[in-house]
């Protein structure tokens, strides 16, 4: 019985890994038609938790992308080494959470960097591709003394949590980034009105507590 249970998990360990894999391959492969961020002021105003670093560029031939494509190989390798182990020996058939815990490492040793991409008539979130239908909507948040994010990292002190709500949600990334910049915020705001993607903005009260929503203009 814990056999089975060992080869869900690596299953459900194996699919996350390469839908993943898959999704960098493709966003990378758009991203430059993205219609924002394009300059490098752009870039620098969008703040990816939870390092709260400015976003990169995103393509085949940079960093970022070629250590997932090399790390995804040799997770998955390590992987099977772990599932065969488990499988054919009995060297860890007591160790339920100490597997756990290194499929869990293993997949935390790529380096999933955030990413927000604005198209015509979608966004990629993430990696991840979302056409505009598939949007349920977004919510601006100012990070002000009692948000949750306040004190994280200077740049995000004062700055702006846009979150997006996607009609599939996504369990294992972060919907959500950081914009220090007002005015970069309308701009990004805009371009997703565009696209006829709705949402709000909420302020805070000095208790933590969410006042009545307003709009961005954009």
């Amino acid at each position: 019985m814990l056999d089975v249970v060992y080869g869900v998990i690596f299953v459900v360990a194996v699919y996350y890994i390469v839908s993943y894999q898959l999704n960098l391959k493709k966003a990378a492969e758009i991203a430059h038609q993205a219609i924002y961020p394009k300059l490098k002021e752009e870039f620098d105003n969008i703040l990816i938790p939870a390092e709260w670093k400015a976003m990169q560029p995103l393509s085949k031939t940079e960093n970022s992308y070629l250590y997932v494509k090399w790390g995804t190989a040799a997770v998955l390798f390590l992987a099977t080494v772990l599932m065969g182990i488990i499988l054919f020996t009995d060297w860890l058939s007591s160790s339920f959470f100490n597997v756990i815990y290194f499929l869990f490492v293993m997949i935390q040793a790529i380096p999933h960097r955030g990413n927000l991409f604005i198209f015509p008539n979608g966004v990629i979130m993430n990696a991840k591709y979302y056409s505009s239908k598939q949007i349920e909507s977004y919510k601006v948040e100012q990070i002000i003394r009692w948000h949750e994010l306040y004190g994280l990292d200077d740049r995000v002190n004062n700055g702006y949590k846009l979150t997006f709500r996607f009609k599939k949600f996504n369990f294992f990334q972060n919907n959500f980034v950081v914009v220090p910049d007002r005015q970069q915020l309308e701009r990004l705001i805009g371009l997703l009105n565009d696209q006829g993607i709705t949402g709000s903005a909420v302020p805070v009260n000095g208790d933590g507590n969410e006042k009545e929503t307003y709009q961005f203009k954009g």
